[in-house]
């Protein structure tokens, strides 16, 4: 990273997946003391409201198909605006901001602006929905690799470009931002050689009194999805199975959580 022109920098924290306690003692912190706070429209009310009194609050958006939402270069051009006009700032992002959180892309900015940054993991959304849910990630006798990967885009548009036939080869899957195409993804992986009784869940509203899981199997489950609400995450494999023995066990979030 080259001298920088400005006495302002911007973090970008993760603030976690969606508790507002599950956001990092260091994310925390700078949220406290940030001038500037932009934020993503799923960050809780709770956790804004460790900003500053006299802090600035900027909604923007980015949320799957949410009509409103900042557009990313506007966004870029936010950060580098307030930092060169010595501000601190907290670009608070859902998750972990290189987890499908385009903090990569801003850092790119940044850097080329000249910006000063920090990047502040956060717990993603695979990690925190399957553990919240009795769901291991990864299990020594369930297979040795997972992948997480982007379901935004439909399976049949030409801006997909995964390669199915190597996901279904794999022990674990978990598809982020693919509620709405959850039927064509569960069809594409049967397609190309993952059986369709592979375990499988969605879990929506990770970590939240909300949070909603549905178990089933990969050749069902699409059907089975309708009344589950974004945000959710699609969870593929073996790993799914322990939930049924992990169930009743697991504490630590809120009551009325719905299995």
């Amino acid at each position: 990273m080259g001298r920088s022109v400005t006495d302002g920098r911007v973090h970008l924290v993760g603030a976690g997946p969606g508790a507002a306690d599950l956001i990092s003692v260091r994310g925390l912190r700078i949220l406290r003391t940030a001038d500037v706070v932009l934020y993503d429209s799923l960050i809780s009310r709770e956790l804004l409201a460790e900003a500053r009194v006299e802090a600035q609050l900027i909604h923007v958006g980015k949320r799957g198909y949410c009509v409103g939402s900042t557009g990313q270069a506007a966004i870029n051009d936010a950060l580098v605006r307030f930092a060169r006009a010595g501000q601190s700032v907290c670009r608070l992002k859902c998750g972990d901001p290189c987890v499908f959180g385009r903090g990569g892309e801003e850092a790119e900015v940044l850097a080329d602006a000249g910006i000063p940054f920090e990047i502040v993991p956060g717990i993603t959304s695979a990690t925190a929905a399957c553990a919240a849910s009795g769901i291991p990630l990864t299990h020594r006798a369930a297979g040795q690799a997972v992948a997480l990967v982007t379901g935004h885009h439909d399976p049949d548009s030409p801006d997909c470009s995964l390669d199915w036939a190597a996901l279904a080869r794999l022990p674990i899957v978990v598809f982020y931002m693919g509620l709405r195409h959850i039927t064509k993804i569960a069809a594409r992986l049967c397609d190309h050689g993952m059986p369709d009784d592979t375990p499988a869940a969605v879990i929506a509203s990770a970590t939240l009194p909300d949070q909603r899981i549905l178990v089933g199997e990969l050749g069902d489950i699409g059907w089975r999805s309708d009344d589950v609400f974004a945000p959710a995450v699609f969870v593929v494999g073996e790993v799914v199975k322990y939930r049924e023995k992990m169930l009743g066990f697991v504490t630590g979030l809120e009551e009325g959580i719905s299995a």
